[in-house]
């Protein structure tokens, strides 16, 4: 496991992750809301919206939306989704921690148009891992590794981020060892 960024980076880029939305949203006059995807994205929505003071904060959970849901099957966990407010005609600021095939945020716009309309989603992450499988960018952006060749494609890279995890952090992680499947025909 390597080491990307450190409690006290991970607080910089999440105050420039803050800045760039600030920069998109103020000023308006229009309400807006910010929405994490389960789990990493709320805890850092929740983080977002303690300075940016949005009109309304939420959550998202996307298990029922994935596209692979039927390979996950039994060991999918549906949690909570909290929006509690009308999400039609107003900005929604979407967050996720990690941006890397888009399918992820592929899920959370179908849960989210489900919920309503919104005027405009904006996508806010704080690391952009590259690797995209759909035509999928985010507006906002903390730390860009998507030009960054020192990864391999089959490395992870976890955004920790307290409570969800014992501390704040950005670490690439080596490959899992893939599972293999055991396939019997009657």
């Amino acid at each position: 496991m390597r080491e990307l960024a450190n409690e006290q980076a991970v607080g910089a880029l999440i105050r420039s992750l803050e800045d760039k939305i600030r920069r998109d949203l103020a000023g308006t006059g229009r309400p807006w809301a910010v929405i994490g995807i389960k789990s990493r994205g709320e805890t850092l929505a929740q983080r977002l919206a303690s300075t940016l003071k949005p009109n309304h904060v939420g959550s998202l959970d996307i298990t029922l939306y994935r596209d692979d849901l039927s390979e996950i099957g039994s060991h999918a966990t549906v949690r909570t989704t909290d929006v509690r407010f009308a999400i039609d005609g107003i900005d929604v600021v979407l967050v996720d921690d990690v941006l890397m095939s888009g399918r992820s945020v592929r899920a959370a716009l179908a849960a989210l148009t489900d919920l309503g309309r919104p005027r405009r989603v904006w996508l806010s992450v704080l690391v952009d891992r590259g690797g995209r499988e759909l035509p999928i960018r985010a507006d906002h952006v903390a730390l860009d590794l998507s030009g960054d060749t020192s990864l391999s494609p089959t490395q992870r890279v976890d955004v920790l981020l307290k409570p969800f995890d014992e501390r704040d952090a950005i670490v690439v992680r080596a490959p899992s060892r893939p599972t293999v499947r055991q396939v019997t025909t009657p």
